[in-house]
């Protein structure tokens, strides 16, 4: 069978993403080598995780400063040509999968490709619109434009590109991207792994609670995710919602703001901070929610964001509150979410005291949620995606899948 390298600036083991990619190859009989960063939770440098071949570089991820970026970005695009070159060697891959950022890592599969391997640029972020969020600047920044000419010299140079949903493979298309040479590959989370973890026993710090209504985020606490605007939101509807808990699970920088944020508006009794929790316990947690909570905030950047967690609670089967974005509203209709327009409060807590008062309604919207999911699930994807990779690597694949346009057409957008 075939060889595939994947290149990845991430630590493989929490990049679910592309162990989804790395598996299911090797499921299909690929052999299968990932170059990316040496994490210190490993002893070694190299190892075999799930049947994949991990080689990686201790180099950390500081990015304290454009500086530290840089210098990051470079030294492991020069360990990636050397190591894939002398890999190249041996295996002789037909298809090299790169994955942002940066978006020149793609040239550290020269050597490669000049050897006769395929090159997949899988853009999990779009850059300029990555700087213009973190940094605050606008299009006509230097930064921005020299990120748009780094992006389209790296579209045209790889022989195939992944983009993670339409809105932005649209986006791309306006600065360059050819239709014919793009594919939309979702960040699903995979439902069969999801869904039988959710087997497990509800946690018993959730079971002893006596909560009858309770709203759930979990996930890093970071201001892009709009937890301050849940709590005041929250905090504006509590009176209407006498027995309901907003329950808040997960880490980060912003969790000691929220903390404060909550003891501001008195409450603590009904906002709880739970902790960080393991990935494999999640399914678990959400069966003991009613409704989940998405209050990610909307700007340039995140209106093309498409949050794993919205998979998960509509896999869990419940409804959702969920800001209006661009990326989110091209596949779900308001019919299946329960949508409040972004940065507003007032307009979550609206959506709150209605869900809460109409279980009806929650039901409507679960039902829905995973109707309209299903054309984008992560088997569907996973389908895509390895046909994509025999094609590219001159393998027979006997399951064509949906293209993406017929897709498109199974939902609203």
């Amino acid at each position: 069978m075939k060889s595939v390298c994947i290149l990845l600036q991430n630590f493989y083991e929490i990049d679910i993403r592309v162990r989804r990619k790395a598996e299911a190859l090797v499921a299909e009989g690929y052999t299968v080598d990932v170059l990316s960063l040496h994490s210190s939770h490993s002893a070694a440098r190299d190892s075999v995780v799930a049947g994949v071949n991990v080689f990686t570089f201790s180099l950390g991820k500081q990015r304290g400063s454009k500086v530290r970026y840089l210098f990051e970005y470079v030294s492991f695009l020069l360990w990636t040509f050397f190591k894939l070159a002398s890999l190249m060697k041996q295996r002789h891959y037909s298809v090299v999968d790169v994955n942002n950022l940066p978006d020149f890592l793609v040239f550290a599969a020269a050597y490669a490709k000049w050897k006769g391997a395929k090159v997949v640029f899988d853009m999990h972020e779009i850059t300029p619109e990555f700087i213009m969020s973190k940094y605050g600047v606008g299009e006509d920044n230097w930064q921005v434009r020299l990120a748009k000419l780094i992006e389209r010299a790296s579209m045209r140079y790889a022989d195939h590109v992944i983009t993670i949903n339409t809105p932005i493979q649209r986006l791309l298309e306006t600065r360059g991207l050819a239709p014919e040479k793009s594919t939309v590959i979702m960040n699903a989370v995979d439902d069969s792994m999801f869904a039988s973890a959710a087997g497990l026993p509800i946690p018993a710090r959730a079971a002893a609670s006596n909560a009858k209504f309770v709203m759930m985020y979990h996930g890093t606490l970071t201001r892009i995710y709009g937890m301050d605007i849940a709590i005041e939101a929250f905090g504006l509807a509590q009176k209407e919602m006498p027995d309901a808990e907003l329950w808040i699970l997960g880490g980060g920088p912003e969790k000691k703001s929220l903390e404060a944020l909550v003891a501001k508006h008195g409450l603590e009794p009904k906002v709880q901070f739970l902790g960080t929790v393991l990935p494999q316990e999640v399914p678990a947690w959400l069966k003991r929610c009613d409704i989940g909570v998405l209050a990610t905030r909307r700007d340039v950047f995140l209106d093309f964001s498409f949050s794993n967690k919205l998979s998960e609670y509509i896999i869990m089967g419940k409804a959702v509150i969920c800001s209006r974005l661009k990326a989110i509203g091209h596949y779900f209709t308001g019919d299946a979410l329960a949508y409040f327009e972004p940065n507003d409060p007032r307009s979550l807590a609206e959506q709150m005291v209605r869900l809460y008062r109409d279980k009806e309604l929650r039901t409507r919207l679960a039902a829905r949620g995973k109707e309209e999911y299903a054309p984008i699930a992560w088997d569907v994807m996973k389908r895509r995606y390895l046909e994509m990779m025999a094609r590219l690597a001159g393998v027979e694949h006997p399951r064509p899948v949906a293209s993406e346009a017929r897709v498109s057409e199974a939902t609203h957008g």
